[in-house]
C-alpha cells in the first residue's frame, strides 16, 4: 500500500518494498473499513491537547491537488482494445452492491457522496447475463462511461503493488508465538469516514471515547508497552514483532494456525496517529543506503537487533486494529467492504476517484507482471491507503500467496490514470400519442 507495505496484507506484506523507501507509506489499512453501521457515524474532531503537550493539536490539511479532467477517446487510451475488460466487468460488478448500499446511507461530511451516475452503470452492469464476453465488457464501459485524461502538477503519477501474505500463528500464547495483534478497543472512535482516511485533513482519524471526551489514544510505543493490558483484546499471536509490524502495513492477512487451519484477519480501525514510514526514517538517519532498502533487506536488519528494531519501528506511532473474517470469505477486503480482485483492484485516493468507479492504469515500464510486457489494464478503485495520495497515485493489489508478494515486493513505477467517469443514463424518449380511432362496437 503499496510499496504499499504494510505487510502484510500486502495488502501489504507486500510491504512492499515499497514501504522500505517510505515510497510509500501504508496503506495502513487499506483494506479495511469497518461497516459504517457498526461503528456508528463519524465524529467530529476537535482540536485536542495530548496530555502533558501543551497547546491542542490543530489539523494539517493535505490540499487536494488541483487537477483538470479532460476528455479523450477510448481508442487514445494506451492498449484500451487489447485489455481483458470481461475481468475487469467481474471486479466492478462485485463493488456494485457496496456502491449501492454506501448511496443510500445518510449524508456526512467525512463520507465522499457516492455518484448517481455510478450507481445507475451499477444497475445497467446488473441487467447483463451472468456471464458476459470480452467484447460485451468492452461495450458496456463504452457505453455507460467517458474516459478522462488526468492534468495535475506532475508529469506522471506513481504506482506500487500490495498482497495479502500467509503468517504461522496461534490462539494462545506458547512457544514461539509471543506477539500478539489486537481487536479494535471499545473505546475506540473513528473521527473520519474510513473510505477517507488517507484524504482527511485531521491531525487523528481515530481517537478514544473518555467521560471527559475524544483524547489521543496510545502510541504504537505506548501499546506496546501494555497499554491494552488486560482488555481480552488479543486475537491471535505470531512469532515475530516484524511480522506483525508488516501486517499492519499491509492491513490484512492469513494466518495459519497450529492445526493446520487458516484464518483471515482485516483492518478493523487503527489509533489514529500518522503514518511514519520507518524505511525512509533509516535513510535520513544515514542508518540504511536508499539503494540497498527492500523489503527482505528492512526485515533482516530489523531482526538482526531485536531491541533497535522495536526502537526504530516505534517511530510509527500508527497502530492498526484487526477483526477476523468469517470463515466463507475468500478474499481480504477492500475500503468499501468489498472482496479486492487479484490483478484488478486499485487503491487510490478518494479525493480524486470515487471507490467503486473504473480506472485505467497504463504503466509502460511496469513489465514483469505481463511477461515482459506493459502494464495497461481496467481495474476498479476498491481500496484507499495512508500512503496512497495524489490523483495519479495507485497501488495495485496482486493477490495472495508469495508469488503476488514477489510481485508487489518489486512494483515502484511511473505511470498514468485514465478515469472513467459515469455517463449520465438517457432520458427516455417520450412517445407521442397515438390518434384514436373510431370506437367500435362492444368497446
Amino acid at each position: 500500500m503499496k510499496c504499499r507495505v504494510e505487510l502484510s496484507t500486502g495488502l501489504r506484506s507486500t510491504i512492499t518494498f515499497c514501504l522500505a523507501l517510505g515510497w510509500l507509506a501504508p496503506v495502513q489499512a487499506q483494506t479495511r473499513a469497518p461497516e459504517p453501521s457498526a461503528r456508528g457515524p463519524a465524529v467530529s474532531a476537535p482540536a485536542v491537547a495530548a496530555p502533558g503537550k501543551g497547546p491542542a493539536t490543530q489539523a494539517n490539511p493535505m490540499p487536494a491537488m488541483p487537477v483538470k479532467f479532460v476528455a479523450m477517446n477510448f481508442a487514445d487510451i494506451p492498449g484500451w482494445g487489447d485489455d481483458d475488460h470481461a475481468a475487469a466487468f467481474a471486479a466492478f460488478l462485485s463493488s456494485c452492491p457496496r456502491v449501492a448500499a454506501l448511496a443510500k446511507l445518510p449524508s456526512k461530511s467525512s463520507r465522499a457522496p457516492v455518484p448517481a451516475e455510478l450507481v445507475a452503470a451499477c444497475e445497467a452492469a446488473k441487467a447483463l447475463p451472468t456471464k458476459v464476453t470480452k467484447a460485451q465488457a468492452k461495450a458496456f464501459f463504452e457505453r455507460h462511461f467517458e474516459p478522462r485524461r488526468l492534468l495535475h502538477g506532475t508529469a506522471q503519477g506513481l504506482l506500487t503493488g500490495y498482497y495479502e501474505p500467509l503468517i504461522d500463528g496461534s490462539r494462545q500464547r506458547e512457544g514461539r508465538f509471543q506477539t500478539p495483534i489486537y481487536r479494535r478497543p471499545a473505546d475506540l472512535v473513528n473521527v473520519v469516514d474510513e473510505t477517507q482516511r488517507g484524504a482527511a485533513p485531521v491531525a487523528f482519524t481515530h481517537m478514544r471515547q473518555t467521560q471527559a471526551g475524544l483524547i489521543p489514544h496510545a502510541t504504537r510505543a505506548e501499546i506496546e508497552k501494555g497499554a491494552l493490558h488486560g482488555q481480552k483484546l488479543e486475537l491471535v499471536y505470531l512469532s515475530d514483532p516484524v511480522d506483525v509490524f508488516f501486517l499492519q502495513v499491509q492491513g490484512s492477512g492469513r494466518i495459519r494456525l497450529p492445526d493446520g487451519t487458516i484464518v483471515r484477519v482485516h483492518y478493523d480501525g487503527k489509533n489514529g496517529h500518522p503514518y511514519t514510514s520507518i524505511g525512509r526514517y533509516l535513510i535520513d538517519k544515514g542508518m540504511f543506503a536508499a539503494d540497498k532498502m527492500s523489503l527482505g533487506a528492512l526485515g533482516k536488519w530489523l531482526r538482526a537487533d531485536p531491541t533497535r528494531g522495536q526502537q526504530v519501528m516505534q517511530q510509527n506511532a500508527s497502530y492498526v486494529f484487526f477483526r477476523e473474517l468469517p470463515n466463507d470469505a475468500d478474499a481480504p477486503l477492500g475500503a468499501m467492504l468489498s472482496p479486492l480482485s487479484s490483478g484488478r483492484s486499485l487503491a487510490v485516493d478518494p479525493r480524486y476517484h470515487p471507490l467503486g468507479s473504473p480506472v485505467y492504469v497504463s504503466a509502460p515500464t511496469l513489465t514483469h507482471v505481463q511477461k515482459g510486457k506493459p502494464f495497461h489494464r481496467l481495474m476498479i478503485a476498491h481500496d484507499v491507503g495512508s500512503a496512497i495520495k495524489g490523483p495519479e497515485r495507485g497501488d495495485i493489489y496482486f493477490g495472495s500467496g508469495e508469488v503476488a508478494g514477489r510481485l508487489a515486493g518489486v512494483t515502484k513505477h511511473p505511470g498514468h490514470l485514465f478515469v472513467l467517469v459515469a455517463r449520465k443514463p438517457a432520458s427516455p424518449v417520450a412517445r407521442p400519442p397515438q390518434a384514436k380511432g373510431p370506437k367500435q362496437a362492444g368497446q
